[in-house]
């Protein structure tokens, strides 16, 4: 078999470029360990700017910086799996800071952040049934100031994106326990482009939660006119004329559930005891 350089000329660039990568990885890494070192056991996220600087990273990194952060954050789900705090957290702000393009980095790391690290801390310290109320509630304002701040850095990076703001009225919402925040970040969610439509109804709701039914009954009211809706047809009649528009008709219908929202108006109405001629009349209903 004659040897031919041009078959081989594919395998030693894909070969060359992952020994690149492989040694970027480590320099990278080494920086991160050593600030992790230095502040064992400290829970919190501790800042790696110092260690890490974001123009090293992009000068270092160049075009390897996707695959560079991939890496990471495997290793960082095989700390995730083990449920190791320290490593975890430290390889999930080295992931962002190699790579602070994907978003799904900066979601998911909060949540990790937000929701499993204060699950284990509570196990750590000898589980729910041990670790007092007052305590576990600071373990979980801990976690959700740093998931916090890992989200707004992340605004930083990916301004005016919607899943953001919902990000952040969650962890105010679950973790903190403030709707009246949790609220105010949902309404701002609504107003981006690329914003989905539950997050006006959930606004609404949490207005409604507060007390303040004749807000969140204006805010719906104002809503409704601007969803899709069927109009005397039902989905099925929507699908019915076939082809790419009618299922992406059908399914903006779907998720922006006008029905639901109507539902909600009426039953604001019989909260607030409100007079008929008060009343919110559907556009194209009753003369209107």
């Amino acid at each position: 078999m004659r040897f031919d350089p041009r078959k081989w000329q594919g395998v030693a660039v894909v070969i060359g470029g992952l020994a690149v990568a492989g040694v970027a990885l480590r320099v990278v890494e080494a920086p991160a360990w050593r600030e992790l070192r230095a502040r064992e056991p400290a829970w919190q996220l501790a800042p790696l700017e110092g260690a890490l600087g974001q123009g090293l990273t992009v000068g270092l990194l160049g075009g390897f910086r996707a695959l560079v952060a991939d890496l990471l954050w495997i290793r960082a789900h095989g700390s995730w799996e083990k449920r190791d705090l320290p490593p975890t957290q430290t390889l999930l702000k080295v992931v962002t800071a190699v790579d602070p393009r994907s978003l799904y980095f900066w979601l998911n790391g909060s949540r990790i952040i937000g929701y499993d690290m204060p699950n284990w801390r509570i196990v750590a310290e000898g589980g729910y049934h041990a670790v007092p109320a007052a305590r576990q509630r600071a373990i979980d304002a801990e976690q959700a100031r740093v998931a916090l701040e890992m989200l707004e850095t992340a605004r930083r990076f990916h301004p005016g994106r919607a899943a953001l703001d919902i990000e952040i009225a969650n962890v105010h919402l679950n973790r903190r326990k403030d709707n009246v925040t949790a609220a105010e970040y949902y309404r701002l969610a609504s107003g981006r482009e690329d914003a989905p439509f539950y997050a006006a109804r959930i606004y609404a709701e949490l207005l409604r939660r507060e007390g303040r039914l004749a807000e969140a009954h204006a805010w719906l009211v104002e809503l409704y006119p601007t969803l899709p809706r069927a109009r005397n047809r039902t989905l099925a009649q929507v699908l019915a004329g076939g082809g790419t528009a009618a299922r992406i008709e059908a399914r903006e219908i779907d998720l922006a559930m006008a029905d639901v929202v109507l539902q909600r108006i009426r039953e604001l109405e019989e909260e607030l005891a409100m007079p008929a001629a008060q009343r919110f009349v559907e556009p194209g209903v009753g003369g209107s």
